[in-house]
């Protein structure tokens, strides 16, 4: 390991379970009592409190055989017509809620400003990949469909995803390039782009395996549980796929203290590589997670100032650009 976490972090965040020895009944019960956690106000001494200049409604959006549940963030001076950010939690695919991302997603759609909408896709092990994806995708394309419905501009739309959440972000990104809606930008926050064999192949694996935020076996249980064998992983790994040209702009998001440091910053040499603007912006004390932990990780808030930035040059392009010309 090359560095430590900072203190808090290695003392409120460490794992005590041992995912692997979990059956699925078992982790259906654990993540029970890590979302309820992760969605409740004492925690927000961690997750961070919600932007005041924003307000948070409960949606649900109907796709065909199932009932989602959106949580959707707008300013409180909203008007029609405001970009959309498509926001994807992060847990792994088998834990997560959308509400650990509120103190994000209400300052995105304050600031940048933007209608986000965060989306509570099923989890393995009952809804392994790809269906999580089916989630992502059925959503975007439901709500870009009906933009006066949601009073948003379908020609300003965006990606957002955390760790697992940054896969289905990539991957929805790939799916509208073949088939719509277009993307305008993609931000994917220390996002797992391998999920084959090699995916603990990396030198940031080693190296950070023993930082909170993301341990070893919870990765693994997540993809034994999520991946099933009749599921080529390569179809689910952003960096295996052959082509990756024609891809929106792209903003990654790592931390120097992760073990999926290098799934990212790997898949951003690839995105350069089939010439697609893509860039790293990396966090010297940073671990997996931190955007969701500005109480706990300092590197929370100038990754979050990054990201506004970004999805505010890509969403609102002339408005960006007369602020340079003053300047």
């Amino acid at each position: 390991m090359t560095a430590k976490a900072p203190l808090g972090a290695r003392i409120i965040l460490r794992d005590k379970l041992d995912w692997e020895a979990l059956t699925e009944e078992q982790v259906i019960a654990a993540r029970g009592k890590v979302n309820r956690l992760r969605a409740s106000r004492a925690v927000r001494v961690i997750t961070g409190l919600p932007d005041r200049r924003a307000r948070i409604e409960e949606q649900t959006i109907d796709l065909p055989g199932r009932r989602l549940r959106l949580r959707v963030h707008r300013p409180k001076d909203a008007r029609p017509g405001l970009p959309l950010i498509l926001s994807l939690h992060g847990g792994g695919f088998i834990v997560g809620t959308p509400a650990q991302n509120d103190w994000l997603n209400s300052h995105l759609a304050a600031h940048c400003p933007a209608v986000v909408v965060s989306v509570e896709y099923r989890l393995a092990p009952e809804h392994p990949l790809p269906e999580p994806l089916d989630d992502g995708y059925d959503t975007l394309v439901r709500l870009v469909d009906d933009p006066f419905g949601w009073g948003i501009d379908p020609a300003a739309v965006a990606v957002l995803g955390e760790s697992s959440g940054g896969t289905l972000a990539a991957l929805v990104a790939l799916r509208a390039r073949e088939d719509g809606p277009p993307l305008h930008a993609q931000v994917l926050a220390y996002p797992s782009t391998d999920w084959t064999d090699s995916m603990a192949d990396y030198p940031s694996v080693a190296a950070n395996a023993g930082n909170p935020g993301l341990s070893v076996s919870e990765w693994r249980t997540a993809r034994r549980l999520s991946v099933p064998p009749t599921l080529d992983p390569r179809s689910v790994s952003p960096v295996k796929f052959e082509d990756l040209a024609g891809l929106p702009p792209t903003l990654v998001i790592t931390g120097a203290l992760d073990p999926g440091d290098d799934h990212g910053r790997r898949y951003v040499e690839r995105l350069r590589a089939a010439g697609t603007d893509a860039r790293v912006a990396r966090f010297p004390r940073a671990i997996h997670g931190f955007l969701s932990m500005p109480g706990l990780i300092p590197d929370a808030r100038p990754a979050r100032r990054e990201v506004l930035a970004f999805l505010r040059r890509h969403l609102h392009p002339a408005v960006d650009s007369a602020r340079t010309q003053e300047r």
